[in-house]
């Protein structure tokens, strides 16, 4: 062991200290920049809600879909069917040419799950149950997907939104206060935001006020409502031109009236699909329907390339915000329901934090002083390593963004106890090795050699118990697992490193003092 001045250990103690206390501050003091920490649902009050997915609706999203795509594919291949229609449990269509039935069973073969059944020209398509289990596990990982992105776009901060039991979301919010607040997040996180583009129905438009839904269906159509008015409806062929699954960007702009719409673009392919059926259909109505609501249905004037268009309906320009940013970040394939919900006020979480705070303190207080009366001057530098092990800890939270709940605190305060736990078994091991007569210079090196064994077993095992903490929990469990591995990582290097560092500093006064009640509170002294 060096004798005296400094050492590598302590200029590696001191800058943990030096990156510790510099990346707290902007907690401490929340200043605009640098990175912070941020306080989670249960301590700065907010909006818990858990959601279930009605995974029937993937399924019938997916039909539609295969419609689609028959209906696409025969157009582009002049090949004629005739009375398309989606079913409950499929779609079915007559083939017109029998001279194409090898070409269009070669293309409804490879979509994956398929049961294809003939009657002669007359097609009956199904998917298998292996796909539809594979569509509702889809459908419920993109809609925590989705709903995530739609709520970073929003700006919320730190959102969790997490997977719970086998087909329910779980979202906490922070930070909403206001009904306003709340009513607005809800309302993003619930809508479908479904882009398609249908064919008006010329022939039966007329038709739209006397005609029943099953009418309709009889015919291929479905009637919807006018968005901005409820009371008109419209005629609409049921098979989609294509949907908002093909669509790469919405954003906020403004018509001739200055008022706010949507632009929308769309990728390859379904740019080549609306040019296609724009140029193939003038003269036509084309209706542009969101979630099941007709915001327009202009007149085809001319083939339209490019793959862009605009939605218009009489939007606020927070409307039309909150509708882009669910259709950048992808229609929901099966609807969300409100199952439960819970507010928790700004005051509950102010309370939360004082208690939290309260445990916190009076449990250093009372670590701090037990040490300084058990074992002295070593206990000094126990708890200078205690306090370097906190800055750090929450330096490396707010390094990370991460998000402080109630159950991180209670690993920040159980950290408090593991951290000083360390140097308890070093004092300890020094003192049985003066009780043996050994120097002081060879009681502290021995003294860490034999104590090391017991400290990483101990850390080790906690660690891995945090590590699967974290794999297998859910949000508060999460944070607690993460202070607690930060606290014990934190610790080993200031408990075990930098205490040892400050010995090395300080052995000529520990040796010519010779004093072992001061320096490591107990009776007696050495040579």
């Amino acid at each position: 062991m060096s004798k005296g001045g400094l050492n590598y250990r302590l200029v590696i103690f001191f800058l943990a200290i030096v990156f510790g206390v510099g990346l707290s501050m902007p907690t401490f003091l929340q200043t605009e920049k640098g990175a912070k920490i941020s306080l989670g649902l249960d301590l700065q009050g907010g909006l818990y809600m858990l959601l279930g997915v009605k995974t029937d609706e993937a399924i019938k999203s997916k039909i539609k879909s295969i419609a689609s795509s028959v209906k696409f594919f025969t157009d582009d291949n002049d090949i004629v069917i005739d009375s398309l229609r989606i079913k409950k449990d499929g779609v079915s269509f007559t083939l017109v040419d029998p001279d194409e039935e090898k070409n269009l069973d070669g293309m409804i073969n490879k979509i994956p799950g398929i049961i294809l059944k003939k009657d002669g020209l007359n097609y009956a398509l199904s998917i298998n149950e292996l796909e539809k289990e594979a569509t509702k596990e889809y459908a419920i990982n993109q809609a925590v997907e989705t709903i995530r992105n739609r709520l970073d776009q929003f700006g919320l901060a730190e959102p969790n939104v997490a997977r719970q039991g086998k087909d329910k979301i779980l979202v906490e919010l922070p930070g909403i206060k206001t009904g306003a607040e709340e009513q607005r997040a809800r309302e993003l996180i619930a809508k479908a935001a479904h882009l398609q583009m249908m064919t008006v129905d010329e022939l039966r438009s007329d038709r739209a006020y006397d005609m029943s839904d099953d009418e309709a269906a009889e015919y291929g159509d479905v009637i919807l409502q006018d968005a901005r008015n409820p009371q008109q409806k419209h005629v609409l062929k049921e098979v989609p031109i294509l949907d908002g699954s093909m669509l790469t960007d919405a954003k906020v702009g403004y018509d001739r009236m200055n008022q706010p719409v949507i632009n929308f673009s769309l990728n390859s392919e379904g740019a080549k699909i609306f040019g296609d059926f724009t140029g193939k259909n003038v003269g036509a109505h084309l209706a542009i329907v969101l979630d099941n609501k007709v915001y327009s249905a202009p007149v085809i004037r001319e083939r339209i390339g490019g793959g862009s268009g605009q939605i218009s309906g009489g939007f606020t320009i927070q409307e039309a915000s909150d509708v882009a940013i669910a259709l950048r970040s992808g229609a929901l394939l099966a609807p969300v329901k409100l199952l439960e919900k819970r507010s928790v006020g700004p005051s509950l979480g102010a309370d939360s934090i004082r208690a939290s705070m309260l445990a916190l303190a009076l449990g250093f207080v009372l670590v701090v002083v037990f040490m300084i009366v058990y074992y002295g001057l070593a206990g000094v530098i126990a708890n200078t390593a205690l306090i370097a092990n906190l800055f750090i800890v929450l330096a490396v939270m707010a390094l990370f963004g991460a998000t402080l709940t109630l159950p991180g605190m209670a690993g920040i305060v159980l950290t408090v106890g593991m951290a000083v736990d360390a140097n308890v078994i070093i004092n300890e091991r020094i003192r049985e090795l003066f009780r043996q007569g050994s120097s002081i210079s060879k009681a502290v090196e021995k003294g860490y050699d034999n104590a090391m064994s017991a400290i990483l077993d101990a850390n080790i095992t906690t660690l891995l118990a945090a590590v699967v903490l974290y794999a297998y929990g859910t949000g508060p469990i999460k944070g607690f697992a993460v202070t607690m591995s930060i606290g014990i990582l934190a610790s080993m290097l200031t408990a075990i490193l930098g205490t040892h560092g400050l010995y090395q500093y300080f052995m000529p006064r520990i040796e010519k003092s010779k004093n072992l009640n001061l320096w490591f509170g107990i009776k007696g002294s050495t040579k």
